[in-house]
């Protein structure tokens, strides 16, 4: 055994300091030091994984034979679009999330879809047994789905180079220990061997690996945030737990675009994938309301409607309330701000709560036009013309912007039954314009009010 070391590691980001600090020069946050033994053999691989990991050789760049390996289809339309059309082999994904969103669900699932593909589904955290009862509420189409309840990274790594299966579910990489380092599970060191580990053998074997990761609301738990430089793919599901809808988001691919999205419904038997996300999104009421505006977004190549609410009321206090539900709270002020110094609107003097509907969090800048569309609207208390939607970026002086893929936002209202839509009107002059949408164009939001209130 080589002599023990010591080191203090940031449970934010993972930096590693030979002394503990009160705050991490790497991501700046303060008191996240924790110390850490760390031991290490001889050898810094298990033997187990010595003999499965063949040795690569230094290769010319076009003598490396083209892999006539295809994406796997793991029997689940919304992780394959969020996926870039299914899983390489030989990738590494990470599943980030918060206790109890539905990410051992969503990894179950996976294992137990009939696509015809060996997975091997490994968990740290649950019996044999446990995980039965779980699959008979979910629906085994998989008979060759194997579950391994293990925790030792050797042994994990013996039973994959046996069994060779197409697909391993590692839930989660907080349970995972090697003996090569001691500290307990969960720790920094502990999951960034252990991660580092199974990266080597999925390169080495083409064997596709998915591990889970647990977060915190604060982010307090090594985790995702420590893995994402390691992994191929980082995926984030995430979702109000008051709201039975569940949003999977593509942070980090390697094989694919990134910020696609994936949406959920989780019933009693497990997670249904939403074809329609507008559909969800779009409330029908039986007469006009003011202060609700529907936006025209776009996560990746994927467009959907999604409505905006917003209250604008008489400030009770000397400060004014600033509440952003599902939205970047410090965009709204900027958006309040270019309202009251464009459009003469005393913001200064009024409360303003927005929120999203279906519980959604969204960073799209076209749905800038939505926002200010609805503060508008609440404001006058003049209802939005009904079959009207919004699609730009507002800047500092008012100019309303293009949205990124303005064209398949247009051809999405179109395709809702949407008479009117709201843009740029410094888009590009040969831009497609569907049948059967009006296409109003604006070039500052001085011009919304109108617009917005026309029939």
């Amino acid at each position: 055994m080589a002599k023990v070391k010591k080191a203090y590691f940031c449970r934010e980001c993972g930096f590693e300091a030979p002394k503990w600090l009160g705050k991490c020069p790497s991501c700046g946050a303060w008191n996240t030091f924790t110390e850490e033994i760390v031991a290490r053999e001889s050898g810094s691989v298990p033997t187990a994984v010595v003999g499965a990991v063949p040795k690569a050789q230094p290769q010319r760049v076009r003598d490396i034979s083209r892999s006539d390996h295809r994406r796997l289809h793991l029997g689940n339309a919304e992780v394959d679009r969020v996926l870039g059309g299914g899983m390489v082999p030989g990738s590494l994904v990470l599943l980030g999330g918060e206790p109890g969103i539905g990410k051992s669900t969503l990894s179950l699932q996976i294992a137990l879809a009939g696509n015809g593909l060996k997975t091997l589904y490994v968990s740290g955290e649950e019996s044999a047994e446990q995980i039965r009862m779980r699959a008979e509420r979910l629906g085994i189409g998989n008979d060759e789905c194997l579950v391994y309840p293990e925790t030792l990274l050797e042994n994990i790594v013996a039973q994959i180079s046996e069994l060779r299966p197409d697909l391993v579910v590692i839930d989660s990489i907080q349970t995972i220990y090697t003996d090569l380092v001691e500290s307990s599970a969960g720790s920094v060191s502990q999951i960034r061997e252990c991660a580092a580990t199974l990266l080597k053998y999925a390169k080495s074997t083409s064997t596709s690996i998915l591990i889970i990761g647990h977060i915190t609301k604060d982010g307090s738990i090594a985790g995702p945030k420590i893995l994402e430089h390691i992994v191929d793919v980082v995926l984030q599901f995430e979702g109000d737990s008051n709201n039975v809808y569940r949003i999977l988001r593509g942070i980090k691919n390697r094989f694919g675009a990134t910020f696609e999205i994936g949406v959920f419904e989780m019933l009693d038997s497990g997670l249904r994938g939403v074809d329609n996300p507008s559909e969800i999104l779009l409330t029908h009421y039986e007469e006009p309301l003011s202060g609700i505006a529907v936006g025209a977004a776009a996560d990746g190549i994927r467009p959907y409607l999604i409505e905006v609410q917003a209250l604008v009321s008489g400030a009770a206090y000397g400060t004014p309330q600033r509440t952003a539900t599902g939205f970047d709270a410090r965009r709204m002020s900027m958006l309040l701000a270019v309202v009251e110094k464009r459009l003469g609107m005393k913001m200064f003097q009024k409360d303003v709560f927005l929120n999203f509907a279906g519980g959604f969090r969204v960073a799209d800048p076209g749905l800038d036009l939505a926002v200010v569309a609805a503060v508008v609207s609440s404001y006058f208390d003049k209802p939005v013309a009904e079959g009207v939607c919004c699609a730009g970026e507002i800047g500092l002086s008012g100019e309303v912007r293009p949205a990124p893929r303005t064209e398949q936002r247009i051809a999405e209202a179109a395709r809702l039954g949407f008479r009117r839509i709201i843009v740029s009107g410094y888009l590009a002059a040969g831009a497609k314009r569907p049948r059967g949408i009006e296409v109003v164009t604006i070039n500052s939001i001085r011009e919304l009010p109108q617009a917005l209130f026309m029939e």
